[in-house]
């Protein structure tokens, strides 16, 4: 069943994890299609023909202006319309990092009111600087979202500038959370709340990922198709891994397929 369901994997203009998010793809039974925004800009119509659409992580726009803000502001513009009926047909959709950011800014996440306005923002590190390391990360329990069912607890690398999230008013997130909308946070190996460099980017709430209302739009800043291989994590030959980050990838596939 899962063969059936077909993933657009955006990619162009400074974009340049495409090709692992499509392999991750393939690796959890869909057949992912790499595609330049350009073409999709090109024939809108071409969208509708997938059941996920995924952004990627990358540099889009060289992050002038602030990551992902060129390119949310192009693909509004030019594919919003296209992009609403989507997602009203049951399509799914996935950003990571530079795709995290995309979907912030073009709204779609959290989308907590409907109004598909920015609602929250993903700013610059604490630290002041481009974080490449390995993390760990937990799913809530209480969340929405379908990427992330039975998914606990996994070790994911991130590699941003930008991954520090900011709600717009005390209490914002909250009430995020008490909607089910906070899918992931930072977690410590210790007792008590993540530090740094457990948290890399000093978010609130130690949020590393959201999905909207209808738990079919996952945005994360950590790269899940970094780790579909035991051999990926920096401990493998000292310790059994396993590369959970490949269940949320099997997660959207079957959920797309469950609605095909």
């Amino acid at each position: 069943m899962s063969r059936r369901v077909s993933v657009c994997v955006i990619t162009g203009f400074g974009i340049n994890a495409d090709a692992e998010l499509a392999h991750a793809f393939r690796m959890a039974g869909a057949h992912a299609t790499r595609v330049h925004v350009s073409d999709l800009i090109a024939e809108p119509d071409l969208l509708l023909r997938f059941h996920i659409l995924a952004f990627p992580g990358g540099f889009s726009f060289g992050d002038h202006l602030g990551s992902g803000k060129v390119f949310a502001t192009l693909f509004r513009r030019n594919l919003g319309t296209r992009m609403q009926q989507f997602l009203a047909g049951g399509g799914l959709a996935i950003g990571v990092c530079n795709g995290f950011q995309v979907l912030v800014k073009m709204g779609l996440l959290p989308n907590a009111s409907g109004s598909g306005r920015q609602e929250v923002s993903l700013i610059h590190n604490d630290s002041g600087r481009y974080e490449d390391r390995w993390v760990t990360v937990r799913a809530e329990p209480g969340s929405r979202c379908v990427w992330t069912r039975d998914l606990a607890e996994v070790d994911v690398p991130v590699r941003h500038g930008e991954g520090k999230l900011i709600t717009r008013a005390p209490g914002q997130l909250d009430e995020l959370a008490r909607q089910g909308l906070v899918t992931l946070r930072y977690a410590s190996a210790r007792a008590g709340e993540p530090s740094y460099p457990e948290d890399p980017n000093g978010s609130e709430g130690h949020v590393a990922g959201l999905c909207d209302p209808s738990g079919r739009v996952l945005g994360l800043m950590p790269h899940p198709e970094a780790f579909i291989r035991a051999p990926q994590h920096p401990d493998w030959t000292a310790r059994r891994v396993e590369p959970r980050g490949l269940l949320i990838f099997e997660n959207g596939v079957k959920a797309a397929a469950a609605s095909t």
